[in-house]
């Protein structure tokens, strides 16, 4: 079963705690400042921290090694995971979100209770909320050849990690919605006449936008795409030899296209963290309205009045191709369930045509 905290359309697009947001860091925020990020790298041996690399001003490095020893002492950091808090410190920002993580060097046979050793790296910008979305993709490195790798990626760790959906935002405008409504049916999408970093960027976002990996239920998100895959699908190109990029075989619904101005608002403001967030509650509507449409067609099994709720549902939420799309791939093993979903994707059908 799908999980989901959104209550409505409106709620999905605010952010959730938006105190955090409706502030100076949001209409103050600009090209300038969102640059403001900081890394450190420290030696971990035993109970002492060692400095190898960072890039925070002089006086705010041991600040931050204060901090750090203080949460080790604790037993607050576990190898492996990391850990996001707010700290302050003497930067212009004062107080920054901060995501380290503790990387353990394994203990040889010979000394297995010997004292941890290994290195703690530390990630600095923007706010504790914003970070809390990007630490698994921030230490996608290893820690040999210092100035050669690790320095130029650590340089380059808000740009690289963080700002791809901005720039994805940016590259689309108003197209995004055709983006989100492939992420959702699980269309492939080719990005031609680009350079390799805006292919990344897309790819990227398109899995940041999906639904994969968050059914719960027996049937696996590869099940998922795999039936999803049989059914013929085309693929949304995106032509970057043009300005704005050319789409070709575009879809969308007005449940994404409802989500435009949501994205293009947040890209205005350079708000990256604000963007993330606002994909995340697109995400989370689309699961909610999954979980009623489950709910519904569980019902019309054994009641017609739920299969004109299920209709009546479908034909308000403006998402009901994708809906019926991944509720045909999850219950393809349940007869019945398959049979309600035909007698919908017709109703769907005759109700297109009716419009045009």
């Amino acid at each position: 079963m799908f999980t989901s905290q959104t209550s409505s359309f409106q709620d999905s697009i605010d952010v959730e705690d938006r105190d955090d947001y409706d502030s100076e860091e949001i209409t103050g925020y600009s090209q300038k400042t969102q640059l403001n990020c900081y890394y450190t790298i420290y030696l971990y041996q035993g109970t002492s921290l060692t400095l190898i690399d960072s890039s925070l001003p002089t006086e705010a490095e041991p600040e931050l090694r204060t901090y750090i020893s203080r949460r080790l002492s604790k037993g607050a950091l576990l190898g492996g995971m990391g850990n996001i808090a707010t700290v302050e410190l003497s930067i212009p920002e004062q107080a920054v979100g901060c995501y380290c993580c503790l990387l353990e060097q394994e203990r040889s046979p010979e000394q297995p209770d010997a004292d941890g050793n290994g290195h703690v790296i530390c990630f600095l910008g923007g706010s504790e909320k914003g970070l809390n979305l990007y630490p698994s993709s921030l230490l996608s490195f290893t820690l040999q050849n210092l100035d050669s790798e690790v320095r130029p990626y650590l340089s380059r760790w808000y740009e690289e990690s963080v700002m791809h959906i901005h720039r994805v935002v940016q590259l689309a405008q108003s197209n995004i919605s055709f983006l989100l409504h492939a992420a959702l049916s699980h269309t492939q999408v080719e990005v031609r006449n680009s350079d390799e970093k805006t292919k990344v960027d897309v790819s990227r976002f398109i899995k940041a936008a999906s639904l994969q990996g968050l059914s719960q239920q027996d049937t696996s998100a590869a099940s998922l795409c795999t039936a999803m895959s049989e059914e013929t699908h085309t693929d949304l190109i995106i032509d970057c030899s043009t300005s704005p990029p050319t789409l070709l075989n575009a879809v969308s619904n007005r449940f994404c296209d409802d989500w435009i101005q949501a994205f293009l608002n947040a890209a205005e403001r350079c708000n990256p963290f604000l963007l993330r967030q606002i994909l995340e509650n697109f995400k989370l509507k689309a699961i909610q309205d999954m979980n009623s449409l489950k709910r519904f067609v569980r019902q019309a099994e054994t009641s017609h009045y739920a299969l004109f709720r299920c209709c009546q549902f479908l034909q308000g939420c403006g998402n009901g191709d994708v809906l019926l799309q991944n509720a045909r791939a999850e219950h393809c093993d349940l007869p019945e369930a398959c049979s309600i979903i035909s007698v919908l994707e017709e109703f769907l059908k005759e109700q297109a045509q009716a419009q045009a």
